[in-house]
């Protein structure tokens, strides 16, 4: 092992009781709660947009972690687009102590030099003694290649740039952490996930969850409580962003100090639009992954751990929204749309038994879409929820999911006959940073690891194969091939990229 690398945390696990009588507690050289500059985690942030903006400001307060390097194309807040028109503002002022900061910028905040004034005022604080200002970069790769001190990175970018983020990362020994989905095209995910094998890295999707919710609907289908699954349903009112489904026709000029080749990254040169970056990206094909990927992976994960479904789908079969245009000549016709995802969508997944889960249908749908309400809760003059999951058996039917506090058996009556009129235990959750900072901290994997959402993963990127494809599709996830539409492959895999950025 090269000394120039062993931190204190590695020394002290090698000479063990040999320094037993000379370590000076650490409470004693910094006070209570010291923890050593050796002992933190060196984090870099790949994407300084919204989101990566909004989890700083409770990130960078934990004393495990020193931010100390910055990077993203965009330098200035331009164009920026959030849930709230000052909530990222406010939440910085608080970070700050200063209800004055951001009163001159135009609109949100966002870009590289706003996370690094960021950082470094914060880490000017009285009683920080370490060096107080991080390095911004417009090149992840640059940053890579001369921050060797950093551990870890955490990517918040658009989704056609987590896979060659990632996998460039991980090849220069940093761990990843990093929001969903893994990429945006299955070639590329899997290729993250193999680098991810072979590295022997840290690797965390911010979209791990724990819910106990999903062990509780499972013990309930092992008692038999709705007979044999036969399909699941997951709906969400997503997207929450608007889509178009052509491109643009408008050649704005690039703002100043946005560098779009970058921004683009793998994706083959395309002019630059507003309506490509920031939040609306996740629309497109090209830079997205759909609202499907968006959120569901945060509720489809938890169901293919607890269910130990390990193999990815053997067929889709989609429905989504469609578009009419009037032409030149007055005339109606129907837009074949090839370059973005529907405004609503109906997709159907079917699964053969895998590990401990039986074979199944598993339904998606979004932009407003969900289920036909069941029978059983129109006779209590009942609803479905705006967001939610329905396991459906040969005997009965459980609402549950993510998005609902606690499951529930339905009718009302067969709930309160199985429970003997108890009820439910809470759900219990468990997420947030805790996790991957003391995975890293320890040299082991997360339990939101990129190798357990794979399949899951993989799962929801092939709803866009299935849409391009315009019809059902049959799928080998062994070969990693569309079996009755061999021209449906290219989907599959990015059909060129830019020079020097391939994967």
């Amino acid at each position: 092992m090269n000394s120039k690398n062993l931190n204190r945390r590695q020394f002290l696990g090698m000479t063990g009781s040999a320094l037993a009588f000379t370590v000076v507690p650490r409470s004693v050289l910094g006070g209570v709660n010291y923890i050593a500059p050796s002992d933190r985690l060196t984090l870099g942030l790949i994407g300084c947009g919204t989101q990566q903006l909004r989890e700083l400001t409770s990130l960078i307060t934990d004393p495990r972690i020193r931010v100390v390097s910055v990077c993203d194309p965009v330098k200035n807040p331009v164009g920026y687009i959030d849930w709230s028109a000052h909530g990222i503002r406010n939440s910085i002022r608080s970070l700050l102590q200063d209800d004055q900061w951001g009163a001159d910028l135009p609109g949100i905040p966002g870009g590289r030099d706003v996370a690094k004034e960021v950082v470094d005022r914060y880490y000017s604080r009285p009683g920080d003694s370490q060096e107080n200002s991080c390095t911004a970069y417009t090149d992840f790769r640059e940053m890579l290649d001369r921050e060797t001190d950093m551990m870890a990175v955490k990517i918040i970018t658009p989704d056609h740039q987590h896979g060659i983020q990632a996998i460039t990362a991980m090849k220069k020994g940093k761990h990843v952490i990093m929001h969903k989905p893994v990429a945006n095209i299955v070639y590329e995910a899997r290729k993250t996930v193999e680098t991810a094998r072979q590295t022997g890295l840290t690797t965390h999707l911010l979209a791990w969850s724990y819910r106990s919710q999903y062990e509780l609907v499972k013990k309930w289908i092992d008692d038999g409580v709705i007979g044999n699954l036969k399909e699941v349903h997951n709906w969400s009112f997503r997207p929450v962003w608007p889509q178009w489904p052509e491109y643009p026709s408008e050649r704005p000029p690039v703002p100043e100090g946005f560098d779009w080749g970058l921004w683009l990254g793998p994706v083959p040169d395309r002019p630059y639009h507003p309506n490509f970056t920031h939040n609306v990206y996740r629309g497109w094909y090209d830079f997205g992954a759909g609202s499907v990927a968006d959120m569901g992976i945060y509720s489809l994960w938890p169901l293919f751990r607890t269910f130990g479904i390990t193999r990815p789908p053997v067929a889709i079969e989609t429905y989504g929204t469609t578009t009419n245009i009037i032409t030149e000549d007055n005339t109606c016709r129907m837009l074949r749309n090839d370059v973005s995802f529907p405004h609503s969508s109906i997709l159907r997944w079917k699964f053969e038994q895998s590990g401990s889960s039986p074979a199944f249908d598993l339904f998606w749908y979004d932009g407003g879409m969900k289920p036909h309400n069941p029978p059983e809760m129109e006779a209590e003059n009942r609803e479905l929820p705006r967001e939610g999951m329905m396991f459906v058996g040969d005997r009965g039917k459980i609402i549950g999911g993510f998005h609902c506090e606690n499951p529930r058996i339905i009718p009302e009556e067969r709930m309160k006959v199985y429970m003997k009129g108890q009820e439910p235990p809470g759900d219990i959750t468990e997420r947030g940073n805790d996790v991957w900072i003391d995975a890293v901290l320890n040299s082991r994997q997360s339990p939101g690891s990129f190798q357990d959402v794979e399949v899951c993963n993989e799962t929801t990127l092939l709803a866009a194969v299935a849409l391009r494809a315009g019809r059902k599709i049959e799928y080998d996830p062994v070969k990693m091939k569309v079996t009755n539409i061999p021209e449906a492959d290219r989907f599959l895999y990015r059909k060129e990229y830019r020079k020097g950025w391939e994967i």
